[in-house]
Protein backbone atom coordinates (compact mmCIF):
# COMPACT_ATOMS: atom_id res chain seq x y z
CA UNK A 1 0.00 0.00 0.00
CA UNK A 2 2.91 2.35 0.69
CA UNK A 3 4.22 1.95 -2.86
CA UNK A 4 0.81 2.80 -4.31
CA UNK A 5 0.56 5.90 -2.12
CA UNK A 6 4.06 6.95 -3.19
CA UNK A 7 3.10 6.40 -6.85
CA UNK A 8 -0.03 8.55 -6.53
CA UNK A 9 1.73 11.37 -4.74
CA UNK A 10 4.65 11.50 -7.14
CA UNK A 11 4.92 14.91 -8.81
CA UNK A 12 4.35 13.67 -12.36
CA UNK A 13 0.97 12.13 -11.55
CA UNK A 14 -0.29 15.26 -9.80
CA UNK A 15 0.97 17.48 -12.63
CA UNK A 16 -0.69 15.21 -15.19
CA UNK A 17 -3.99 15.30 -13.29
CA UNK A 18 -3.89 19.09 -13.14
CA UNK A 19 -3.03 19.26 -16.85
CA UNK A 20 -5.98 17.01 -17.76
CA UNK A 21 -8.41 19.08 -15.67
CA UNK A 22 -7.15 22.38 -17.05
CA UNK A 23 -7.14 20.91 -20.57
CA UNK A 24 -10.75 19.75 -20.28
CA UNK A 25 -11.82 23.15 -18.98
CA UNK A 26 -9.84 24.91 -21.70
CA UNK A 27 -11.43 22.63 -24.31
CA UNK A 28 -14.87 23.73 -23.17
CA UNK A 29 -13.80 27.36 -23.36
CA UNK A 30 -12.46 27.01 -26.91
CA UNK A 31 -15.53 25.07 -28.06
CA UNK A 32 -17.80 27.78 -26.61
CA UNK A 33 -15.76 30.47 -28.36
CA UNK A 34 -16.08 28.67 -31.68
CA UNK A 35 -19.76 27.74 -31.23
CA UNK A 36 -20.95 31.10 -29.86
CA UNK A 37 -18.74 33.59 -31.71
CA UNK A 38 -16.77 32.17 -34.63
CA UNK A 39 -19.46 29.95 -36.21
CA UNK A 40 -22.14 32.71 -36.15
CA UNK A 41 -19.53 35.04 -37.65
CA UNK A 42 -19.03 32.55 -40.50
CA UNK A 43 -22.81 32.36 -40.88
CA UNK A 44 -23.05 36.16 -41.07
CA UNK A 45 -20.37 36.26 -43.76
CA UNK A 46 -21.98 33.48 -45.80
CA UNK A 47 -25.46 35.03 -45.87
CA UNK A 48 -26.98 34.07 -42.54
CA UNK A 49 -26.49 30.33 -42.82
CA UNK A 50 -24.04 28.46 -40.65
CA UNK A 51 -22.28 25.70 -42.58
CA UNK A 52 -23.94 22.30 -42.10
CA UNK A 53 -23.11 19.40 -44.39
CA UNK A 54 -24.71 16.63 -42.28
CA UNK A 55 -27.30 15.71 -44.91
CA UNK A 56 -24.71 15.02 -47.65
CA UNK A 57 -24.26 11.32 -48.31
CA UNK A 58 -24.12 8.70 -51.05
CA UNK A 59 -25.05 5.03 -51.17
CA UNK A 60 -23.09 2.10 -52.62
CA UNK A 61 -24.68 -1.39 -52.57
CA UNK A 62 -27.03 -0.37 -49.76
CA UNK A 63 -24.29 1.12 -47.57
CA UNK A 64 -24.67 4.81 -46.77
CA UNK A 65 -21.53 6.94 -46.69
CA UNK A 66 -22.27 10.14 -44.75
CA UNK A 67 -19.35 12.23 -45.88
CA UNK A 68 -21.18 15.41 -44.87
CA UNK A 69 -20.87 14.52 -41.19
CA UNK A 70 -17.16 13.97 -41.73
CA UNK A 71 -16.92 17.41 -43.41
CA UNK A 72 -18.68 19.00 -40.42
CA UNK A 73 -16.15 17.46 -38.03
CA UNK A 74 -13.25 18.37 -40.30
CA UNK A 75 -14.35 22.01 -40.51
CA UNK A 76 -14.92 22.11 -36.77
CA UNK A 77 -11.42 20.76 -36.18
CA UNK A 78 -9.85 23.29 -38.56
CA UNK A 79 -11.74 26.20 -37.01
CA UNK A 80 -10.82 25.13 -33.47
CA UNK A 81 -7.18 24.62 -34.48
CA UNK A 82 -7.09 28.09 -36.05
CA UNK A 83 -8.68 29.68 -32.97
CA UNK A 84 -6.21 27.95 -30.65
CA UNK A 85 -3.30 28.99 -32.86
CA UNK A 86 -4.31 32.65 -33.27
CA UNK A 87 -5.70 33.27 -29.77
CA UNK A 88 -3.42 31.07 -27.63
CA UNK A 89 -0.23 29.97 -29.38
CA UNK A 90 0.65 33.28 -31.05
CA UNK A 91 0.09 35.46 -27.94
CA UNK A 92 1.98 33.00 -25.71
CA UNK A 93 4.88 32.86 -28.16
CA UNK A 94 5.03 36.65 -28.18
CA UNK A 95 4.89 36.78 -24.37
CA UNK A 96 7.68 34.21 -23.98
CA UNK A 97 9.78 36.10 -26.53
CA UNK A 98 9.35 39.31 -24.55
CA UNK A 99 10.47 37.63 -21.33
CA UNK A 100 13.42 35.81 -22.95
CA UNK A 101 14.70 38.89 -24.77
CA UNK A 102 16.16 40.44 -21.61
CA UNK A 103 17.65 37.19 -20.28
CA UNK A 104 21.44 36.97 -20.56
CA UNK A 105 22.77 33.91 -22.35
CA UNK A 106 24.53 31.31 -20.20
CA UNK A 107 26.09 29.49 -23.17
CA UNK A 108 27.79 30.43 -26.43
CA UNK A 109 28.97 28.60 -29.51
CA UNK A 110 32.53 27.40 -29.90
CA UNK A 111 34.01 29.10 -33.01
CA UNK A 112 35.74 25.86 -34.07
CA UNK A 113 33.25 23.01 -33.55
CA UNK A 114 30.06 25.08 -33.10
CA UNK A 115 29.03 23.17 -29.96
CA UNK A 116 27.46 24.98 -27.01
CA UNK A 117 29.87 25.79 -24.18
CA UNK A 118 29.36 27.77 -20.96
CA UNK A 119 29.74 31.52 -21.50
CA UNK A 120 32.67 31.79 -19.09
CA UNK A 121 34.55 28.70 -20.35
CA UNK A 122 38.24 29.06 -21.16
CA UNK A 123 38.45 25.86 -23.25
CA UNK A 124 35.89 23.98 -25.33
CA UNK A 125 35.06 20.59 -23.79
CA UNK A 126 34.44 19.09 -27.23
CA UNK A 127 37.38 20.19 -29.39
CA UNK A 128 39.67 21.66 -26.66
CA UNK A 129 40.24 24.95 -28.49
CA UNK A 130 41.16 27.82 -26.18
CA UNK A 131 38.38 30.37 -25.66
CA UNK A 132 38.36 33.86 -24.23
CA UNK A 133 35.73 34.11 -21.47
CA UNK A 134 32.99 36.65 -22.12
CA UNK A 135 34.00 38.70 -19.10
CA UNK A 136 37.47 39.21 -20.64
CA UNK A 137 36.33 39.95 -24.22
CA UNK A 138 36.68 43.55 -25.34
CA UNK A 139 33.44 45.40 -26.05
CA UNK A 140 32.84 46.05 -29.73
Amino acid sequence: MGGFKKFLLRGNIVELAVAVIVGATFSGLVQALVRDLITPLIGAVTGGREPDFAQYSFTVNGSEFRYGDFLNHLLSFLIIAAVVYWFVVMPMTRLVTLFDRDKEATTRQCPECLSDVPAEARRCAHCTVELVPRSEQPLT
